[in-house]
């Protein structure tokens, strides 16, 4: 399976894998070339002044394996620097999403795929998202900050900021609760009212995307960033920065 295809986390665990496996091949490299300092020391020291029939010599056999080793060591470096590399994120994927990007799934089976209008079923429930830059098709997950909440919902239930931001009914939130950071993955009925509400299920911070994401349950301080949308022939398009803050409170 081409490194490509594979998802970060899956790309990280083989990567400490290869790391790891040539953290080993070079301690035993370490360990075999110490060998050999010590019997090359200790036959030196002992022949000294005799003569002896020639036989087998063991600095030699060591120094083989040493050899051997060290080039399975490279190997195995090299490997683990392809990798690395290959599972680097390419420049921009870190940045918050820019106007202009488009919008694709960030989870499920039509996970990197465009999200459009028709995706999103009226009342919910949300789409996890990630901003794509149009132009380079890079996709900017490299920061968890960067997820996103979309959701369509009846324009005539949103406040009139909300209103504003959103095109047909559909809006954009940060995906990340504003009291610890954690994310927000839950589209329940309110602990405090007859509505469903954006859910945190770390601390049970709630949201209401009606009225800008404001808090209405729980610890969270404040609501989540929310962010501007355009809609151009069933596309979805970033239309300006995040308005708020995003992600959680920082300690001290």
């Amino acid at each position: 399976m081409d490194s490509s295809s594979l998802n970060h986390r899956e790309q990280s665990h083989i990567d400490a894998l290869r790391c790891q496996l040539f953290a080993f091949f070079s301690a035993e490299f370490q360990r075999l070339l110490a060998n050999m300092s010590r019997t090359s020391f200790t036959t030196n020291s002992s022949s000294s002044g005799n003569i002896t029939e020639p036989e087998a010599d063991p600095c030699a056999e060591q120094t083989r394996r040493t050899v051997l080793l060290g080039a399975i060591a490279t190997t195995a470096c090299l490997g683990c620097s392809a990798y690395a590399r290959a599972g680097e994120d390419p420049p921009g994927s870190d940045e918050r999403p820019q106007k202009g990007d488009v919008l694709v799934f960030a989870e499920g089976d039509n996970e990197g795929k465009l999200i459009t209008a028709a995706d999103l079923s009226a009342g919910g429930p949300p789409v996890h998202a990630w901003p794509k830059d149009p132009k380079t098709s890079v996709v900017r997950s490299a920061s968890r900050l960067n997820e996103i909440l979309i959701i369509r919902l009846d324009p005539a239930e949103l406040d009139e900021k909300t209103r504003e931001r959103a095109v047909d009914g559909i809006i954009a939130y940060s995906a990340i609760c504003s009291h610890a950071g954690c994310p927000v993955t839950a589209w329940v009925k309110s602990d405090v009212g007859d509505k469903e509400v954006f859910k945190c299920m770390c601390h049970n911070s709630e949201y209401d995307p009606r009225a800008g994401a404001q808090v209405v349950f729980g610890p969270a301080p404040r609501r989540l960033a929310s962010l501007p949308l355009a809609l151009s022939d069933g596309s979805l398009s970033v239309a300006g920065n995040f308005i708020g803050k995003v992600g959680g409170a920082q300690p001290g």
